[in-house]
């Protein structure tokens, strides 16, 4: 008979190994990307706790999709922290807004300093901003971060931006470069930077990626309505192109929806409503470029145009009173279409370079070391708008980490002057037949804007001094003892309005 004293020890020990917390990560929010990060999480060796609001989701979690694996559930706010080792790294994954906030102030009474807690929804970045400084103030490390790829991306491997409290990051790296995407045997993941600089680089991402859809789905319509092209020629046509610079995810998947036929054996994407959602993304990158004031065209053009399309009756009675041109097409059909293939390309190296223009100035704006070399980088694989192209983005940084303008690099800069001239050609059809092409052309006018010495602003400030006294600068080579060099100067254009002029400032 063994020793009664040895036998509790053993069963003391047993049940103290069984309360020990075992969790290496843990995630609230078990909808479909939830689920599906937990099991890629699993996947790689990590201990996953999992909990919702809704406690019987994680009992039916465990019986199906996660049975078997290295997954546990919680059934409490307490009993999830209890299981996870410290710094307990615990990510949410709910809706952006209140919800996030709830769940911080849930999970506070049971956390420890230095105990980290992760956004990984599409939060506004000002919300990161304050959750980081809030958080701080309270010794818990926060991290907002933006994720992208979808439901498949989730479980196989997203794009993963994290920015927040850099002390948090040698702490979650681990897990979040194994989970996420590989280009080139590199993880599509990498500090970003301070406070909500991850969500701000998200936002940017998600406003690229309007872009790139918009301008797609133009070359669309010009194939559809210009070229009259059928859907078997048109899904040909783009994984013809799927397989040279634009290279991407969202042109293979437009070659698949093009191909996709309904059980009548029609293209199913004809009958699909043409009204765009969206769920503001686009939206905010847009506003941001406005308060920065910068030109960032072809996203709030991307924008403008889901707003458009929404007004699906009101542009069914205009269709009835409002005429224009019929497309017609002759000519050599395989050239127009390399020359619409140049207008993608030349119209998508200006929407990143506006892109990265943005990151560029708001992070002097926010005061934050944004790593651009980096940002590309994790854009390359995992998400919506990953691409070959941004290979040679990532190149163009990590030569020059202060370039000023993407258009500067040497690689983009003879690609958008070959572009060019087949770019001209699609926009001008387009006018002609009446084919709308905003996101094409605002990507011109922005090209050609940019390339001006002398913009005709000169003529509109002499107009704001005329209505209104807000004065103008002198261009240096004119400057003289009456309109000194950099000096805002006030004129009296009519001998009636005076010598006083208004206050000059930028909104």
């Amino acid at each position: 008979m063994s020793d009664p004293v040895a036998r509790l020890a053993g069963i003391t020990a047993s049940l103290k190994a069984h309360d020990e917390p075992s969790g290496d990560f843990g995630l609230i929010g078990l909808a479909v990307m939830g689920q599906n990060l937990i099991l890629n999480a699993a996947d790689h060796g990590f201990t996953v706790v999992a909990f919702n609001r809704t406690v019987s989701k994680v009992d039916r979690f465990l019986e199906n999709e996660a049975k078997g694996k290295s997954i546990v559930g919680a059934h409490s706010i307490e009993e999830f922290t209890k299981k996870l080792k410290k710094p307990r790294r615990m990510m949410l994954l709910v809706m952006a807004g209140p919800a996030v906030d709830d769940f911080i102030e849930k999970l506070l009474p049971y956390c420890d300093p230095g105990d980290i807690i992760i956004d990984g929804g599409n939060s506004h970045y000002p919300d990161s901003n304050r959750r980081t400084r809030y958080l701080k103030e309270k010794g818990i490390r926060f991290v907002g971060t933006g994720v992208s790829g979808g439901e498949e991306g989730a479980r196989y491997g997203p794009s993963i931006m994290p920015g927040g409290n850099e002390e948090a990051w040698p702490h979650i790296k681990d897990i979040f470069q194994s989970i996420s995407a590989k280009s080139d045997g590199e993880p599509c993941c990498d500090w970003v930077g301070d406070e909500g600089a991850g969500h701000y680089v998200k936002m940017v991402h998600n406003g690229i990626e309007y872009g790139d859809m918009q301008l797609i789905c133009e070359a669309y319509d010009i194939m559809k309505r210009g070229l009259g092209m059928d859907y078997k020629e048109m899904s040909e046509t783009f994984a013809s192109w799927n397989k040279g610079v634009l290279d991407s995810f969202l042109i293979e998947i437009t070659r698949d929806v093009l191909a996709f036929d309904d059980d009548d054996g029609k293209p199913l994407v004809e009958k699909i409503l043409d009204s765009a959602g969206q769920k503001g993304t686009g939206k905010w990158t847009a506003i941001n470029a406005l308060d920065l004031g910068l030109p960032v065209t072809l996203i709030g053009e991307a924008v403008f145009s889901r707003c458009l399309s929404s007004l699906k009756d009101e542009r069914g009675r205009a269709s009835k009173v409002l005429d224009g041109p019929k497309p017609s097409f002759s000519g050599d059909k395989k050239e127009f279409l390399k020359n619409l293939e140049q207008a993608l390309y030349g119209s998508k190296i200006i929407s990143y370079a506006q892109g990265f223009m943005l990151m560029q100035n708001a992070a002097k704006e926010y005061k934050w070391n944004l790593n651009k070399p980096s940002i590309a980088l994790m854009w390359r694989g995992g998400c919506i708008i990953r691409s070959v192209f941004l290979k040679d983005i990532t190149n163009a940084y990590r030569e020059n980490p202060d370039l000023e303008n993407l258009l500067f690099n040497d690689f983009f800069n003879k690609a958008i002057h070959s572009a060019q001239p087949g770019w001209r050609d699609v926009i001008c059809k387009g006018v002609q037949w009446g084919i709308p092409t905003p996101a094409f052309s605002t990507a011109l006018a922005f090209y050609d804007g940019y390339r001006t010495k002398d913009l005709p602003a000169n003529l509109l400030q002499a107009q704001r001094d005329y209505f209104g006294a807000h004065t103008f600068q002198i261009k240096p080579e004119y400057a003289n003892d009456k309109y000194p060099e950099g000096a805002y100067t006030h004129v009296n254009w009519t001998g009636r309005g005076g010598d006083v002029s208004a206050s000059t400032y930028n909104a």
